[in-house]
């Protein structure tokens, strides 16, 4: 349980995530405080949808723009400024660490008769530092040799073991060779032995015949 105490605390050190709704009216503008440290990627989901009262409902109208600027309090500078549709999202990267702005309007102006009624869907994630794109690049390149030396040490012993077959084979072949030139050196020598004997009977048989002879 500790364990997983922890780990939900370092989740919610690196990344949180807030969505909210509420309403606007034309040429109203609404702004947020959100405290960043530096280097921290934001992103932000949202939906404008315009009330229309001869539909009874809300609905997403592709005529209305989305103002967006984000500024850092501390310094004043605009991180971003831009008009987007009823529907997207905006991204951004803080530069210092601090407090930043996120501001939300409408394109919509008011008239002597007429305003629109605005209900605006956010969802704003906050996640981690940005990542050194050197970094990762070194650390590719480190896993690239890596396996690279990986392949090579692996051929090394392909290498050595086909090596060791064919040393394996060529004295197999050498054994065979010999245990063969063996046997027949075996058989020659037991003919040989055979041939002997028979000499030597037949001579001590003669050797006796004569002995008896005289």
């Amino acid at each position: 349980m500790r364990l997983v105490s922890v780990i939900g605390i370092l989740l919610a050190a690196t990344l949180h995530v807030f969505g909210l709704h509420f309403y606007l009216d034309s040429d109203e503008e609404r702004c947020f405080i959100e405290e960043l440290p530096s280097g921290t990627i934001v992103e932000g989901h949202y939906k404008a949808l315009e009330w229309k009262a001869d539909e009874n409902k809300y609905i997403l109208n592709p005529e209305i723009g989305l103002n967006i600027e984000v500024d850092e309090v501390a310094t004043g500078d605009s991180v971003v400024k831009t008009l987007g549709p009823p529907e997207g999202k905006f991204t951004f990267t803080s530069h210092e660490a601090g407090d930043h702005t996120i501001c939300l309007s409408t394109n919509q102006t008011s008239g002597w008769f007429s305003s629109s009624h605005i209900r605006l869907y956010l969802d704003i994630a906050v996640g981690a530092a940005r990542h050194d794109v050197e970094k990762d690049r070194a650390h590719a390149n480190k896993l690239s040799d890596k396996l690279r030396e990986l392949n090579d040490k692996l051929d090394g012993i392909r290498r050595e073991q086909q090596y060791q077959r064919e040393r394996e084979a060529q004295f197999r072949n050498l054994s065979e060779s010999v245990n063969a030139k063996a046997m027949w050196y075996m058989l020659i020598q037991a003919c040989v032995l055979v041939v002997t004997c028979y000499w030597q009977l037949r001579f001590l048989r003669y050797f006796f015949a004569d002995r008896k002879g005289l």
